[in-house]
């Protein structure tokens, strides 16, 4: 069990990869405004750190998280602001996984149902052991995921999305892969080395480079096709005036491999 005084949110750092675990399996990580609040603070010293490149979120025990506290729910039915707070406050965490300048991997070894699918699916990427599950299961105790929806709704096909809300049920790790759910689908042995690698390539790349690029990714998502050419348009233009871009370009050129400055 997790210790009363330790972390709800372990924080590692080793070369430019910082793992973000939840760390109350006896709980089965479920997102209580104590977790809420630990992730939503973590988050926001990472997207400020220089030295993190990449964030993998991954978590302890055989749940990797079972969504929101339905015990803590249970005792603020009849408080409508403090249930709003909660909500607001999850949303809050999904958003800044999405404008964190850092690529996030998502570690998805376990169960993640609910608002733990939710959070999977707002990472970048996510890689997940063979024996993981992920369901949207709200509706079968009379409460429709509405808002896991939203990150859902925007990873995986209407069809394949409102499959998920509609039933409830659980579905196996390369169901999620065959859906967009989760970008691979490795052996549990193979899991750790797997996504150290996938980080370590992308930690390898400029990093004013890749904040630029996930940026704008998530913000032409939004627009019409004119307007989301246009956005990019500007973005690749800017993004030539930047060092980065201009040592790639010449390290391209000369057959060397490049020396960011990472601006």
């Amino acid at each position: 069990m997790t210790h009363p005084e330790s972390p709800l949110v372990l924080k590692s750092t080793e070369d430019g990869i910082t793992t973000l675990t939840l760390n109350q399996p006896e709980r089965r990580n479920s997102l209580s405004m104590a977790m809420l609040q630990a992730l939503s603070g973590i988050l926001e010293e990472v997207a400020s750190d220089e030295v993190t490149r990449v964030v993998v979120l991954a978590a302890k025990g055989n749940v990797f998280c079972a969504g929101h506290d339905l015990r803590e729910i249970r005792g603020q039915l009849d408080h409508r602001a403090a249930l709003q707070e909660v909500f607001r406050l999850c949303s809050k965490v999904m958003q800044q996984i999405v404008q964190l300048p850092q690529p996030v991997i998502a570690r998805a070894s376990g169960v993640a149902t609910a608002a733990g699918c939710q959070l999977i699916a707002s990472c970048d990427l996510a890689v997940a052991s063979q024996s993981a599950r992920f369901a949207t299961p709200g509706v079968n105790i009379g409460l429709f995921c509405s808002t896991p929806m939203v990150a859902l709704s925007r990873n995986v096909s209407r069809k394949h999305a409102m499959e998920m809300l509609l039933t409830g049920e659980m579905i196996g790790a390369q169901r999620a892969e065959q859906m967009g759910l989760v970008n691979r689908v490795v052996a549990e042995e193979d899991l750790d080395r797997t996504i150290h690698e996938m980080a370590s390539t992308i930690a390898a790349k400029s990093s004013h480079t890749l904040k630029i690029g996930k940026e704008a990714f998530y913000r032409q998502l939004e627009m019409g096709l004119a307007d989301a050419y246009e956005y990019t348009s500007e973005v690749m233009t800017a993004n030539l005036g930047a060092a980065d871009a201009q040592e790639g370009i010449c390290a391209f050129l000369d057959k060397r491999a490049p020396e960011w400055k990472d601006r």
